[in-house]
């Protein structure tokens, strides 16, 4: 049976202790990194969340500590009582932050034992991250996961001390809410005192922190947890956190400049950058027509170029095609690439047919003239007028896509071009190039729908210029819409809001919500409208988007403490799980699977 604390109080964290301690009686708990044993001589290192501390068990110095730390082994947890000693100049370790210093311990108390983990709790491991996650108590124990862990409290703290500095007020909104179907799926939540009702999990808390602008709270934040029942990709989950904030009587700029601070504040703290101000600021439509994205990495060049306007009439019938049936045809030049085996670029036509792409063309720049599998189909204006537009040069390799749907166009060449910069070694990962995406379109046709759906949300503000446009032509309106992006990763996004009664009503109108529709999905925002708002907008980020940026990892399950599998399973709580017939009857359920 483990040892109490019985009056023994930690004086230190192992990693604190440093050579002004030298001569100290101090108290260190935590978990057996290592052992060694040499005879007379044990060696421990002790493990807290600080880091690790040599301790040393001396059979002259004290028999009973000596005689109850034969049986001590890796996980077990202890607290120890000595005297922090200077280590002899050949025994430093210069890779321990406590590498000069050691602990000679008297007593010892042995609180729990362990048995010998599925995996050692160090970085250097090669465990699968299925093993990890199962046993992600002991995951967490590992430095790296500590470090972010920590991190990504830093962030928060510094947001929430910015936040508190700058007049905002933190409110918690509700997470047992109405379905309001329109976007990502709900996570639903069957009521047990009303029988065939359900809650909904927010997927944001949108419509609430609107709510507390009409209700006069002028600026609202909160790290707010978020829900979507989605297929998963490597960066989502289906629990998410954001940072959210909300204002109240402000414009575009006034939210741009104070996110610009709050952002460049979390960056120096953190990382001891200085942040660049004021951001680039980039449209929507100039983001799409040179990067082929909405969230562009700036970091290098190759730039996507239209060449539609040299096939309008072309004799090339998959080109023409596609610029007389309202698409286009537009290239990058992968500078120097010529020499790219034909495997490979087999290999990236089968790349950008993941993304829509029925197929790609390509055009090698040899000393003896440009090659492609498409010249004999091109008048030699035409090629000319391609290779002046790419400004091509010897050794280029251009990749051309045509399609009669602009966004696969975009869709393919942006993510080709991105991964050519990942090949070729032309991304700076030591740069930090912040961008304002701004004028998105407010509306987006849905062919499956069959009608205009929201890009962002129906509560998205059009620009001022651009409302009589809801008439006439929706799919030009732009929005007061904004999106922070970081090489190439968006880490928040938000807008104006609609505060106007009308201009609300004429929004669902135009995403073909009838007004009982309208009523029934958002009937108590729209009674609160007509009750005096003022303008408002606000910004949401994805905390653990931001986290992964700040710690350098890929993986968006390592910056959650206990975070859901691709296939949304918790492999250590073993859920989602089955329930009892008691748990079904009563909440008025059948499963019918």
């Amino acid at each position: 049976m483990g040892e109490q604390l019985s009056g023994m109080k930690r004086t230190h964290m192992c990693g604190e202790l440093s050579l002004e301690d030298v001569g100290k009686k101090v108290v260190v708990m935590g978990w057996v990194q290592r052992r060694r044993d040499l005879g007379g001589l044990v060696f421990l290192e002790l493990r807290d969340r600080t880091g690790l501390i040599q301790i040393v068990f001396n059979e002259q110095l004290s028999k009973e500590a000596f005689a109850k730390v034969q049986c001590v082994r890796n996980e077990y947890v202890l607290a120890v009582e000595g005297e922090v000693v200077r280590r002899a100049d050949e025994n430093i370790n210069p890779n321990l932050k406590t590498g000069n210093i050691e602990l000679y311990v008297t007593t010892l108390k042995i609180f729990s034992k362990s048995e010998t983990p599925p995996f050692m709790v160090e970085d250097r491991n090669n465990v699968s991250e299925a093993i990890r996650l199962k046993y992600r108590y002991i995951d967490l124990r590992r430095p790296s996961m500590q470090d972010i862990l920590m991190t990504r409290y830093k962030i928060t703290r510094i947001v929430r001390d910015f936040l508190d500095k700058n007049g905002f007020i933190d409110i918690e909104t509700p997470l047992l809410i109405k379905s309001t179907p329109e976007g990502a799926r709900d996570y639903l939540v069957p009521s047990r005192v009303q029988p065939g009702k359900f809650f909904a999990l927010p997927q944001s808390p949108q419509i609430f922190k609107q709510l507390l602008m009409i209700s006069g709270f002028d600026r609202y934040y909160q790290i707010a947890k978020c829900l979507r029942d989605e297929d998963l990709r490597a960066d989502r989950q289906p629990e998410f956190t954001q940072i959210d904030m909300e204002m109240s009587f402000v414009d575009v700029d006034d939210i741009l400049t104070l996110n610009e601070r709050m952002i460049s504040r979390v960056f120096k703290e953190i990382l001891n950058i200085d942040v660049k101000l004021p951001f680039n600021k980039m449209t929507w439509q100039d983001a799409m027509d040179r990067y082929g994205s909405d969230k562009p990495d700036v970091r290098f060049g190759m730039e996507l170029k239209n060449l539609s306007d040299i096939f309008v009439n072309s004799g090339f019938k998959v080109f023409r095609d596609a610029v007389q049936n309202g698409g286009s045809v537009r290239a990058i030049n992968v500078k120097g690439a010529a020499s790219m085996p034909r495997r490979q670029i087999d290999e990236l036509v089968e790349f950008v047919k993941t993304y829509k792409a029925k197929g790609m063309v390509w055009i090698q720049m040899f000393e003896d003239g440009p090659k492609s599998q498409i010249a004999k189909f091109l008048s030699n204006e035409e090629m000319t007028l391609i290779l002046s537009k790419m400004e091509a040069e010897k050794n280029d390799l251009i990749f051309i896509v045509a399609d009669k749907d602009n966004m696969v166009v975009y869709d393919a060449l942006g993510h080709l071009r991105l991964e050519m910069g990942k090949r070729y070694n032309l991304i700076d990962e030591s740069r930090y190039e912040f961008l304002w995406v701004v004028d998105f379109p407010l509306l987006e046709y849905s062919e499956e729908e069959k009608r205009f759906v929201a890009m962002h949300h129906p509560f998205t503000a059009p620009k001022d210029e651009d409302i009589e446009l809801l008439d006439k032509d929706p799919g030009r309106v732009r929005a007061k819409a904004y999106d922070m992006v970081l090489n190439g990763v968006e880490i928040g996004g938000g807008s104006i809001r609609i505060h106007d009664t009308e201009l609300q009503k004429k929004m669902f109108e135009v995403l073909g919500f009838t007004e009982e529709v309208a009523e029934e999905r958002f009937g108590f925002l729209m009674n609160a409208f007509r009750y005096g708002a003022p303008p408002h907008g606000g910004i949401a980020y994805g905390l653990d988007r931001l986290t992964m940026l700040l710690t350098g990892t890929d993986n968006i399950r390592d910056v959650i403490a206990f975070p859901k599998t691709q296939n949304a399973c918790d492999l250590m709580s073993e859920a989602p799980s089955e329930v009892s017939n008691d748990q079904l009857k009563e909440l008025h359920i059948k499963v019918d699977l």
